[in-house]
């Protein structure tokens, strides 16, 4: 069950396809922190939806299981996620800024909450900007209302930060200052987040991501999220039904 629940949460044939994979450079020469968060937010995401087709692979000490998956977003308003397996919907998630709901058909059950339960899977507290940030390549975190600290670790732009018993560090290619990865430890709740994205792709509209990967620890708990995004659409007019089938147990969070 929680195979589902993790993909889904997280995470057509297509008009318009990506030109290319966008090239990189090495980071070289040290530069102020402003140059960096302004250069990586020059990549402008303005869109009002994206409907994305993509594979997915999900993983822990216990199961592995290959989907793929439907992500409609409507900027800063919703997410709808659908999880399929052979063609058979097995999930779908509803997030918004507000709440995140969802349903999975093996074993029948759904989740009506806040964000508590999506944090706690992936090792860090989550919001819907980070959730949407996340799924559009752009960095969890507003980066202009914090401080940090930058330096050149293996040729990328390293931004880092502690506060609060959390550790953040956020790595940049030094070409159009796109994401790389992305780390937040929280160390006595024994917790973290990695996402790394090998490669970014260059649309008519916008770049996104060609595919990224999600790595959480939870309590000496690995899962491993690894989604390529297959085909995408920009600015359509789309639909975000949503329901509960009949008969399903709600899950209660404490």
């Amino acid at each position: 069950m929680k195979k589902y629940i993790a993909l889904v949460l997280v995470v057509a044939l297509a008009s318009c396809k990506a030109k290319t994979v966008i090239a990189e450079a090495k980071a070289t020469q040290e530069i102020p922190t402003k140059t960096v968060v302004e250069n990586h937010y020059a990549n402008k995401k303005d869109f009002k939806t994206l409907y994305i087709k993509a594979s997915a692979r999900y993983e822990d000490d216990k199961q592995s299981q290959n989907v793929t998956a439907e992500i409609k977003i409507l900027k800063d308003e919703k997410i709808l996620i659908s999880i399929r397996v052979l063609g058979i919907t097995m999930a779908k998630a509803m997030i918004t800024p507000k709440e995140v709901k969802y349903y999975e058909k093996l074993g029948g059950k759904f989740f009506e909450g806040d964000y508590a339960l999506l944090s706690k899977w992936l090792g860090t507290d989550l919001d819907y900007s980070k959730v949407q940030n996340m799924l559009i390549g752009q960095s969890l975190d507003d980066l202009t209302k914090g401080k940090y600290k930058t330096s050149i670790e293996d040729k990328l732009y390293k931004l880092e930060t502690a506060s609060a018993g959390i550790e953040k560090t956020f790595y940049f290619e030094a070409s159009k200052f796109l994401i790389k990865k992305e780390e937040i430890t929280q160390t006595a709740k024994n917790r973290s987040l990695q996402v790394a994205y090998p490669n970014h792709k260059d649309y008519p509209t916008m770049n996104l991501p060609a595919a990224f990967l999600i790595e959480a620890f939870n309590e000496e708990k690995k899962t491993t999220i690894n989604i390529n995004y297959n085909t995408a659409t920009f600015n359509e007019e789309l639909s975000f039904p949503y329901s509960v089938p009949d008969g399903y147990d709600r899950i209660l969070i404490e």
